[in-house]
């Protein structure tokens, strides 16, 4: 009971990384550029759910929608402002101009709610009106697993068989899969290359968003270096998986926090980062490309 309570723990901390590691490969995947401010949009959805629902007094599920949206607009503003300009730039430029924002991103949250701590109101919280325990009971209350738990695993699963269908199925989905070829190709056939990046960054800054909320109810503290080291880990998750494939985000993230769970429990809570490094690091040595991954050989 023990070892299945440590799993489901890593499983709902990995479906968190999930959902982040989904936002890197979608704009990996058809801007072929490292948004390594994801993690910081992640703390401003964080922020604003927290003043929404504390301030504003507004329901959880209101006050998530609410962050998506503040979300989606800033990551359309971020692409506009710092990285369209850049488009035909070294790949180099760009990566340093990720880093500036994600900086500029987390000061200015520094400025606005200071650096002091904040406890975050859970979506679902611990215990009900009668002060029992607000979880699913198994096993005859052997096993138990919160209900934000089972919320954080849901939407994961949701999420990505959304985006595999929206990517597959739709015009735009096809327009993005389309510029992740070919740019050049599809611009001459008639896509909005632009556009197609920009609806790009918006669907991953919601994620965010969604991730930032789930985050902040499994782990209720909320500062503005509170994205920086869960985007790293889902920026690991991703390559872990494969960058650019959703289903290898998805496999990619469940599989760190499986590795970090276990770790922290059986090994050593100051390790556990440096032992999911570190199995990254083995993969890639056997497997470049990730888990899901495909080598795709550079055309001269």
């Amino acid at each position: 009971m023990e070892f299945l309570s440590y799993l489901i723990s890593g499983i709902s901390l990995g479906s968190v990384y999930a959902i982040i590691a989904l936002g890197y490969t979608m704009v990996y995947g058809i801007a072929k550029m490292l948004n390594f401010a994801h993690g910081d949009v992640i703390m401003v959805g964080g922020y604003i759910s927290f003043c929404a629902i504390s301030y504003l007094g507004l329901p959880g599920w209101l006050a998530l929608i609410l962050a998506m949206v503040v979300c989606t607009v800033l990551g359309i503003v971020i692409e506009g402002l710092a990285y369209k300009p850049l488009r035909s730039a070294p790949s180099l430029a760009v990566l340093i101009t990720a880093i500036g924002v994600s900086y500029f991103l987390q000061n200015t949250a520094l400025l606005i709610w200071k650096a002091a701590p904040k406890v975050y109101p859970s979506l679902i919280p611990t215990t009900n009106a009668q002060g029992e325990s607000n979880a699913l009971q198994l096993f005859g209350g052997q096993l138990s697993i919160s209900y934000i738990s089972l919320l954080t695993m849901a939407s994961c699963i949701v999420i990505m068989i959304a985006l595999t269908l929206f990517t597959s199925k739709t015009k735009m989905g096809k327009a993005m899969r389309a510029c992740s070829e070919d740019k050049g190709a599809a611009q001459l056939m008639g896509i909005n290359v632009n556009a197609t990046i920009s609806t790009t960054f918006a669907i991953g800054s919601a994620l965010a968003a969604i991730a930032g909320v789930l985050l902040c109810s499994s782990y209720p503290t909320l500062q503005p270096t509170t994205g920086s080291m869960p985007g790293i880990k889902a920026f690991t998750a991703a390559v872990f998986g494969g960058i650019g494939s959703i289903p290898g985000a998805f496999l990619g993230g469940l599989l760190l926090g499986v590795i970090e769970a276990m770790a922290k429990a059986y090994i050593s809570t100051n390790l556990a980062n440096t032992i999911v490094f570190a199995v990254l690091i083995i993969v890639l040595l056997v497997k470049p490309a990730g888990l899901l991954g495909k080598y795709v050989p550079e055309k001269v």
